[in-house]
């Protein structure tokens, strides 16, 4: 997607604190509520397609196939409800690494702006972050959708929500003729979930691109690009505010991630000895 009216340049660390908590002010509570949910991308090149879309071919027809068959293989998988509803699978599968129609997203624009810039392969190049507004995103729901959703005042569904009025993905297509999001919170099923402050989007439809779908519908988003030049600042004060890979991603990998990335050297520069040493 190109740039555009939604698209804005953060020049610096101040610039972007006031980017990723703008419009998040809600009058009627007096609080700063925000109605966003973000995604960070180490490339602003990056679009929103799912890793189901990614495969490339005859995707949408191996999607049944894909879920049929890791719910066969998946032993020893214990999740919230007895047998698991489509939604709990989903979230699962996804979780682990199987192509799906989901996409990541996270309450947190912090935990956004960890994902555009923990890959320090990519700092030759601009980052993103998406901010999707999911409580107007709502508004576009089919009617049978929007009032469970009213009924509950929630914006965003759970597996339990969703189950009684749509139970598998074709009856997710067949509520409207017309694509549409929804949001969906995924039950706690480890630490990393939680942490990363998680939910994912679902486009009714597997051959629905959410890019191409909020180009028309700008209202909903806009983008903050992270240049380059920036990103080292942006991660070392992530990292000072304890936004790592070793609380994102809680485990050995994680903390060995978040080990490789601290004693990497910046810009040609040696890292080690005093100035390099981990607090504590």
């Amino acid at each position: 997607m190109p740039l555009s009216v939604n698209d804005h340049r953060a020049n610096s660390w101040e610039d972007l604190q006031r980017l990723l908590f703008q419009n998040t002010w809600d009058g009627r509570i007096g609080r700063f509520r925000s109605p966003f949910v973000y995604r960070g991308s180490r490339s602003h090149l990056y679009r929103l397609d799912t890793s189901l879309q990614r495969l490339g071919g005859q995707y949408h027809h191996l999607e049944h196939h894909l879920l049929r068959n890791f719910r066969k293989y998946a032993h020893d998988t214990t999740l919230p409800t007895e047998g698991g509803t489509t939604w709990d699978w989903l979230a699962l599968a996804q979780h682990h690494g199987l192509p799906t129609r989901l996409l990541d997203w996270t309450y947190s624009p912090y935990v956004a702006l960890h994902f555009a810039t923990d890959d320090l392969e990519a700092y030759h190049e601009d980052g993103i972050v998406w901010a999707l507004n999911y409580v107007k995103a709502a508004e576009h729901l089919p009617e049978r959708l929007r009032q469970v959703l009213k009924l509950e005042g929630s914006n965003v569904f759970t597996s339990e929500l969703l189950q009684p009025v749509s139970s598998s993905l074709r009856e997710l297509e067949e509520l409207q003729t017309e694509p549409y999001v929804l949001f969906l919170e995924p039950p706690s099923l480890d630490a990393r979930i939680v942490h990363q402050y998680a939910l994912f989007s679902l486009m009714s439809t597997a051959q629905s691109v959410l890019h191409d779908w909020l180009q028309e519908r700008p209202e909903l988003y806009f983008r903050i690009i992270i240049p380059a030049e920036l990103k080292w600042e942006v991660r070392d004060k992530l990292d000072q505010a304890n936004i790592t890979e070793r609380v994102l991603l809680p485990g050995l990998s994680g903390l060995s991630r978040w080990l490789h990335r601290h004693y990497s050297p910046a810009r040609g520069q040696d890292v080690g000895g005093p100035g390099g040493e981990l607090p504590g």
